[in-house]
């Protein structure tokens, strides 16, 4: 597609977040072609938070759109049109549900970006990023650019803009989380500068996704996903509505990852709130009812039915998977089992995938299969009391197998362990590897002094 007559719609979910008029200045700023930009914000927003700020921000041509849930506010800034859905922070359900509010309001627009609402930019990125996509198109009739962007931190009194000046990362496999979904990091590509296109990539990322337009209508976000379970979801339907997903080559963007001292739902959709009236679902209730609704889509429950599971099976849907290729096919891509929580080597080894292991008849090697653990340890005070015994200098907690064994253990000094005490509680996680047929039967803690010898032990099943 001609870039001369190119649109893009920008899709931004914010919630409760001083960096987004920043970040849209800088988006705008930044681009090529400013006049070719349709930003969609869902602006969940507190009380202290009101459209003025943007007219204080030189954002012109103010129009409302009353509506039913939600008001529409329209402004003009450096040529670009912005549209923000006024969503009073308490109406909030979710970024999921925050990004499929967006999606409603596609209008054929060529591409799309998908953002959060902090984030910098380079200069003319809107080019860059169409010519990476392009460039693709030869061999991926529909691809997709995605990636964990490198960081920046936005300016304070006193401190300096900081942004690493590496090009945008790759994401690899970290773990199967207990409640299901895959959690991934970052890597930085190999040999990146000698790169002279974008890499195939596995996985997705919920804070930068570009790709055709059509892509906001094809693969929508689950609005009954509340945040977990995003990105890899979107990963699989995606995959199976035929796009093929790659990292992009070239520092595009940068994201800011921390963001101390702000308010996220999590803060504000608590139990106070809930059992006041002002919102009906804690984010922990929706939490769960996502990661259930994430383990019904990829297999990992059984069958739903006539069961309670039924109601969050989303298969057959519109949120379910596409019909140009199959989980199974998405599985071999991949590198993954969904139903045996596993993955192979070269996953971990953070090998690029291969398309063309997709063919007819093509299955996992199950042989190579390595299980991920999530292990939560618990212990109450009265069994292991880190605080209670001053010779202590270790702390090791050992994941066992059927036979007594040492599957896994992680080791650290007393002060590293003191940090897992809260209040009555030892509570650690451990995430690690074993052969595909091997889980963990129980767990140890042991408490050692600075000569190795045991002060004091608990054992416990796991649950």
């Amino acid at each position: 597609m001609s870039q001369t007559t190119s649109t893009i719609f920008v899709q931004i979910a914010s919630y409760r977040d001083p960096e987004l008029i920043p970040t849209l200045r800088d988006l705008i700023g930044s681009a090529a072609f400013p006049d070719r930009l349709r930003i969609v914000v869902c602006w969940q927003h507190g009380p202290d938070e009101h459209v003025g700020i943007f007219l204080s921000q030189q954002f012109l041509q103010w129009e409302l759109q009353p509506g039913s849930p939600f008001n529409l506010h329209t402004f003009t800034f450096g040529g670009a049109r912005i549209e923000l859905i006024d969503v009073p922070h308490e109406q909030s359900q979710g970024a999921c549900w925050a990004r499929n509010q967006i999606q409603q309001r596609y209008r054929d627009e060529a591409y799309t970006l998908q953002l959060d609402s902090h984030h910098r930019f380079v200069a003319d990125w809107d080019t860059a990023v169409i010519g990476m996509l392009e460039q693709l198109r030869p061999r991926s009739p529909k691809p997709l650019l995605t990636a964990y962007l490198s960081f920046y931190t936005p300016p304070a009194p006193d401190t300096p803009f900081i942004k690493k000046e590496e090009p945008a990362l790759g994401m690899r496999f970290d773990r199967f989380s207990r409640g299901g979904p895959i959690l991934f990091r970052s890597f930085t590509l190999p040999n990146w500068r000698t790169l002279h296109e974008p890499v195939p990539a596995r996985f997705y990322s919920g804070h930068f996704a570009f790709a055709d337009g059509a892509f906001a209508r094809e693969v929508q976000h689950d609005p009954d996903y509340f945040f977990h379970g995003e990105e890899i979801s979107i990963a699989v339907r995606a995959f199976t509505h035929g796009y093929d997903l790659y990292h992009p080559h070239r520092t595009l963007a940068w994201h800011e990852y921390v963001r101390d001292g702000r308010r996220k739902i999590w803060d504000d959709h608590d139990k106070t709130a809930r059992d006041d009236g002002r919102i009906r679902l804690t984010w922990g209730e929706r939490n769960d009812l996502s990661m259930a609704r994430n383990r019904v889509l990829f297999g990992m429950e059984p069958e739903a039915g006539d069961t309670e599971l039924s109601k969050h099976d989303p298969r057959g849907s519109a949120y379910g998977f596409g019909t140009a290729r199959s989980l199974a096919d998405y599985e071999v891509y991949a590198g993954i089992s969904f139903r045996d929580r596993a993955v192979q080597p070269e996953v971990l080894a953070h090998a690029p995938p291969d398309l063309g292991a997709v063919r007819p008849g093509a299955t996992l090697d199950r042989a190579t299969l390595r299980r991920s653990n999530d292990v939560r340890v618990v212990a109450h005070h009265t069994s292991i009391d880190v605080a209670a015994c001053p010779r202590a200098t270790r702390c090791t907690v050992q994941a066992l197998r059927d036979d007594g064994t040492v599957l896994h253990e992680d080791d650290a000094d007393i002060e590293a362990a003191r940090q897992h005490c809260h209040g009555e509680w030892f509570d650690r996680d451990l995430a690690f590897m074993s052969d595909l047929g091997v889980k963990p039967a129980a767990f140890r803690i042991v408490l050692r002094d600075a000569h190795g010898e045991t002060l004091k032990a608990f054992t416990s099943a796991v649950g």
